[in-house]
C-alpha cells in the first residue's frame, strides 16, 4: 500500500503537461487532489481525465496565479474543500524563450510573476497546513537553473531564483518539519516544449524538426523526457521512504546536465 494513501495535495499548473502527470500519479496512489489552472477548459478536461483512472476526490480552481489575489483565491478554494494539505507541488510557470537584447521587459516580469512569485506566495499560504501535517513541498524548477542559455534568459533567471528560494525554504522546513525539495526536468514532451522549440526555430530561421534534433544531439540524450518521468520522482519524494531527502535539487533530464553541481 502506498504511504501516500489518504493524503491531500495542491498542485499549481496541474491541468496540463508535467503538472497533470503529477496530479494523475498522486491520485492513483490514493491522494485527494486540488489542481489550479488559469483555464477553466483545461481544468475541466484534466479533472475528467484523472477521475477516469482513480476514485479519490479531485477538485479544481481556475485563477491567475500571477497575482497575489489569484494565489489567495486558489488557497481559499483548497481550504474550503479539504482544510488540510500534506503535499504542495508548484508546477505553474511557462517562461518564454527569446533573443537578447530584443526580448521585451514584459517577458521577464511575466516569468517571475507566475513561476517565482506564485511559488513564494503559495508556499507561504500553505505553510501552516504543511507544518501541521509535517508535509512535503516539491518545486518544479528546470535545468536552466544550472545551465543558463542565452536564448532562454527568462527561464534561466527564474529557475535559478526558484531553486535558491527552495533551498532557503528547506532551512525553514528543518525548523517546522516540512520537507522541501525541487526537481529540474530537462527537455520533456509537453506543449510548452513544442512552443519553445518553435520560438527558437523562428528566431534562428530553421525548421522545428531541425531544432528538435539539434538540441537532442547537443545535449547527448537518448530521448526526450516524458511527464511521467518527473511525476514518478515527485511521488517518491512525497512518500515516507524519501523523508530523509531534504533540501535537494534533482535533475530528471536523461543526463543532459553535465556539471557536477
Amino acid at each position: 500500500m502506498s504511504s501516500l494513501k489518504g493524503k491531500t495535495a495542491f498542485i499549481s499548473g496541474g491541468s496540463r503537461g508535467i503538472g497533470l502527470a503529477i496530479a494523475s500519479q498522486l491520485a492513483k496512489q490514493g491522494v485527494n487532489v486540488m489542481i489550479a489552472s488559469s483555464s477553466e477548459d483545461h481544468l475541466s478536461a484534466a479533472i475528467s481525465a484523472i477521475k477516469t483512472a482513480s476514485s479519490v476526490n479531485i477538485e479544481g480552481h481556475a485563477a491567475d496565479l500571477r497575482t497575489l489575489a489569484g494565489c489567495e483565491a486558489a488557497f481559499d478554494a483548497h481550504a474550503k474543500k479539504f482544510d488540510v494539505c500534506d503535499i504542495f507541488v508548484h508546477s505553474a510557470g511557462a517562461t518564454k524563450g527569446g533573443v537578447f537584447p530584443t526580448q521585451p521587459d514584459e517577458d521577464f516580469l511575466d516569468g517571475f510573476a507566475l513561476k517565482f512569485h506564485a511559488g513564494v506566495r503559495l508556499s507561504r499560504l500553505f505553510w501552516p497546513m504543511l507544518k501541521a501535517a509535517q508535509g512535503n513541498i516539491v518545486m518544479i524548477v528546470g535545468g536552466a537553473a544550472r545551465t543558463p542559455d542565452n536564448t532562454f534568459m527568462v527561464g534561466s533567471a527564474v529557475n535559478a531564483a526558484l531553486a535558491n528560494y527552495s533551498k532557503a525554504l528547506a532551512g525553514q522546513g528543518l525548523v517546522d518539519d516540512v520537507n522541501v525539495n525541487w526537481v529540474s526536468p530537462g527537455q520533456t514532451e509537453t506543449e510548452r516544449l513544442q512552443t519553445l522549440i518553435a520560438t527558437r526555430a523562428r528566431h534562428e530561421g530553421k525548421t522545428v524538426q531541425a531544432v528538435r534534433e539539434e538540441r537532442m544531439r547537443d545535449e547527448g540524450i537518448r530521448r526526450l523526457g516524458r511527464p511521467d518521468d518527473v511525476a514518478a520522482l515527485v511521488c517518491f519524494l512525497c512518500g515516507e521512504e524519501a523523508r530523509h531527502i531534504h533540501g535537494a535539487g534533482i535533475s530528471v533530464d536523461g543526463g543532459a546536465t553535465k556539471g557536477y553541481f
